[in-house]
């Protein structure tokens, strides 16, 4: 299990984790099972771990005052999971994160990312990660507030094409912001071209 970790980490640092690295990953990191359904964290509850994503899927969701989900963001194999916002601040998350297949976690709490991220290579890594974060964050709001649906959709195809495969139709037309009657006309006229 700390293996697709460990390999995750060793592919995106500029130079593989020493073993005592290793040996601290596996001290604070701890197995978890989510199965599907079942909730990772719940609107209202603050975030007490981050979770890796060995295997699996999760979506993480907010519900509005009609009581309609709004997917945020949708998690696969080798992905971060959590609210990093209620992890960071202790506050209450306006979230809800599932299992949307059963999964496995590698969860961390916040008192034991302490000695996590104080190693250079997981300082390197999160750097990365915000980065990529930042980047990812901007093309998602620009496609929802410029973009057609049929263009999310192909961007959607493009940058993430084993999100078709792992999620039901309901829950990407929910990412994408569109309903699900948009998102089979436009798959409908992308397989007639």
């Amino acid at each position: 299990m700390y293996t697709a970790l460990i390999e995750y980490i060793n592919s995106r640092i500029s130079r593989p984790l020493a073993d005592n690295e290793i040996s601290i990953l596996k001290k604070n990191f701890v197995p978890h099972k989510v199965k599907k359904r079942e909730f990772f964290l719940q609107e209202g509850d603050v975030n007490k771990y981050m979770g890796f994503l060995v295997k699996g899927s999760m979506r993480k969701y907010s519900v509005d005052s009609k009581g309609i989900e709004h997917i945020v963001n949708l998690y696969i194999d080798g992905w971060w999971v959590g609210d990093r916002e209620s992890f960071a601040k202790l506050s209450p998350s306006p979230f809800n994160i599932v299992a949307c297949e059963h999964t496995t976690l590698l969860t961390l709490t916040k008192s034991d990312s302490v000695e996590v991220f104080s190693l250079p290579v997981m300082i390197e890594l999160t750097r990365q990660l915000d980065e990529n974060h930042s980047f990812a964050s901007q093309r998602r709001i620009n496609a929802a507030i410029s973009m057609t649906a049929e263009e999310r959709y192909n961007m959607l195809l493009s940058n993430y094409p084993e999100f078709l495969q792992r999620f039901p139709q309901h829950m990407i037309a929910s990412y994408l912001g569109i309903t699900k009657e948009t998102l089979s006309r436009i798959r409908a006229r992308s397989v007639k071209r």
